[in-house]
């Protein structure tokens, strides 16, 4: 197991966009926003395993995630955005409202199995 940086793109998903409105408290909303989709070369190479979870920080904060392999290219990460994105993100908006939501460099740690 070790330590390694990737880009994280959190976004926002169909799905879980719809979820907001029904109940950020149920479980599949609170899955789907705690689970991080990893390209499986990336997975091998920290040593994590599907089902495993992983500590990601970013120099704002730090969240746990669920792994799971997907459709990502090498070296990204995505995860829908949610209440664990937004430990990461800092508070500086540069006048537009928003803080930086994309594109953040980020360590990955494995945690173990969640």
């Amino acid at each position: 197991m070790s330590t390694k940086q990737f880009l994280l793109n959190p976004s926002r998903t169909a799905k879980q966009g719809t979820h907001i409105n029904i109940s950020k408290d149920s479980d599949e909303y609170i899955a789907m926003t705690t689970t991080v989709t990893m390209h499986e070369d990336d997975m091998a190479a920290i040593g994590v395993s599907a089902g495993e979870s992983v500590l990601i920080k970013s120099e704002y904060g730090e969240a746990s995630f669920k792994v799971e392999p997907g459709k990502t290219p090498e070296g990204m990460l995505f995860v829908p955005y949610g209440p664990p994105t937004c430990l990461l993100m800092g508070a500086v908006t540069d006048g537009t409202g928003m803080p930086m939501s994309k594109g953040w460099i980020v360590d990955v740690t494995p945690v173990g199995e969640a």
